[in-house]
């Protein structure tokens, strides 16, 4: 036989039948008004003399509550007790009590009386009341690795019937294993409202990865959807079993910087207080876990190390390099040098690791440093090298001034493409740059000078024959040239561009 369930309208309580009973059960909730229904509210009104409620008092003997008679529209109350002031009886014949408390759980019987009959209709009446939110008390304030400690007391009150607790980790329930895992629960009754409080303690072995866990206590009951605690993490307590030293500072570090020296222990709490090892000297520092060495040289390149206060074998070993360079030009400056001369360059370098040198010629790159064995007017100019490693870089530069005495390299003449002129080409070597001077009188038509080349043009009109002389001079020198230039009515008209 299934039991059947009948849910009134109202939700103030539940009907209940249940297997091999004929008895009605009733769930009522604490503090509300219970309603007990007369044969489950199927009573029919004609021929009903009167609807009687009775009920069963503590010491098992009958208590008449109230009675209503099928002529009268108002019931009358017969019970003396506390139920006095507390019942009445619905159109439906049904039993109302208010206040519901647990002292209503009893069995309460409708007896219907008819021209033909006499019924009765027991009903068991049962009082739920839904725990309070549950509340994790008496709480560790740290857990160490791997010991049981007692972690806390979850407290559900006032319920009925009484709470179940499941202690939860990240939502997964504990189970009690008697050695990691211990959980003890107790149940207490309120004397005066028979509500009951459940406790639960639980006593947890923690580990490293629990530092981040949330402990919460959810509540069980037959009220409706389980409650759950707010979630609780604590602090788990384990040694050291790492030291770590770190080297903190930019990089590359270079002369003249400060270098911390930064010690971490995994211990928590974490040690506060650790030995240096600076090159083979102890140093101590305390409420801290750095040791700074400032302005930094290449002799503090080396093997530094730090360890716990109590413990010199557990440690960390990092290599400091300081990184350096030290660079050395022969010559630098302003370096003046005559023409054909030789000109020794030498760098000179120190490095931490491997430098890198590059050279340029008055903003030009070079691929490498021209051959200065015999020095020409090209060679002068401004030479810069650029020493390099990571994180340092030197600049060293010279300027070179080539001087030399003018020389002519060429002397030409060429018509004109209109044929009415000549024009005189002198071409000379020197530095500083030269003068020039011709023998005869003309319009001077350009003058360049690169790399210690001049040149210089003459254009001429001659109406005999000459011999015209191109003079260079510089503050060292001279050079003269001459050639001979024939008048333009004793020639034949050349075609354009023909030399004569």
């Amino acid at each position: 036989m299934q039991s059947v369930i009948c849910l009134f309208v109202a939700s103030i309580a539940v009907a209940v039948f249940l297997p091999g009973s004929c008895v009605q059960t009733v769930i009522g909730l604490y503090g509300e008004t219970i309603e007990v229904p007369c044969n489950n509210g199927n009573n029919k009104q004609d021929g009903i003399i009167f609807t009687k409620w009775k009920y069963v008092k503590d010491d098992g003997t009958p208590g008449d509550l109230l009675v209503k008679q099928a002529v009268k529209e108002q019931a009358t109350v017969s019970a003396t007790d506390g139920y006095k002031n507390r019942v009445s009886i619905a159109a439906n014949s049904s039993l109302l009590i208010s206040q519901g408390s647990l002292t209503d759980q009893r069995v309460f019987t409708c007896m219907v009386v008819s021209f033909s009959n006499l019924e009765e209709f027991p009903v068991e009446v049962k009082v739920y009341k839904k725990p309070s939110t549950p509340v994790i008390k008496n709480k560790a304030k740290e857990l160490e690795n791997e010991k049981l400690t007692r972690l806390g007391e979850c407290v559900v009150e006032s319920a009925n019937p009484a709470a179940d607790l499941t202690w939860m980790k990240n939502n997964q329930p504990l189970v009690d294993d008697g050695k990691t895992v211990i959980i003890r629960s107790t149940v207490t009754k309120d004397p005066i409202t028979g509500l009951s409080s459940s406790s639960s303690s639980l006593e947890y072995t923690a580990r490293k990865e629990d530092v981040t866990s949330q402990f919460t206590c959810t509540a069980k009951h037959k009220m409706g959807v389980n409650q759950v605690s707010a979630p609780e993490t604590f602090p788990i307590h384990y040694p050291t079993e790492t030291v770590n030293l770190q080297v903190v500072s930019q990089s590359p570090i270079r002369e003249g910087d400060d270098v911390t020296l930064k010690c971490q222990a995994d211990g928590n709490p974490p040690p506060t207080s650790f030995n240096f090892n600076i090159k083979g000297k102890k140093v101590t520092v305390t409420d801290k876990n750095v040791y700074t060495l400032t302005g930094v040289t290449r002799d503090d390149s080396g093997v530094y190390k730090c360890s716990l206060l109590d413990n010199d074998v557990m440690e960390s070993t990092q290599i400091v390099t300081v990184s350096f360079l030290d660079v050395s030009l022969n010559p630098t400056g302003k370096v003046l040098k005559k023409f054909g001369e030789n000109l020794v360059v030498s760098l000179e370098k120190n490095a931490s690791n491997e430098a890198n040198v590059t050279w340029t010629k008055d903003n030009r790159k070079l691929d490498k440093l021209p051959d200065f064995s015999q020095l020409t007017y090209s060679d002068a100019g401004l030479y810069v090298c650029n020493v390099s490693i990571e994180g340092i870089r030197q600049s060293l530069s010279f300027e070179l001034t080539v001087e030399g005495v003018p020389r002519i390299t060429s002397l030409t003449k060429q018509r004109s493409y209109d044929g009415k002129h000549k024009v005189l080409t002198c071409e000379a070597e020197g530095s500083p740059k030269p003068d020039v001077q011709w023998s005869v009188n003309g319009t001077n038509d350009e003058t360049s000078y690169v790399n210690g080349k001049a040149t210089f043009k003459l254009t001429v009109v001659p109406s005999k024959n000459l011999t015209v002389s191109c003079l260079v001079t510089n503050n060292l020198g001279y050079d003269t040239k001459d050639i001979s230039v024939f008048s333009l009515f004793e020639e034949d008209k050349p075609k354009p561009g023909k030399m004569i």
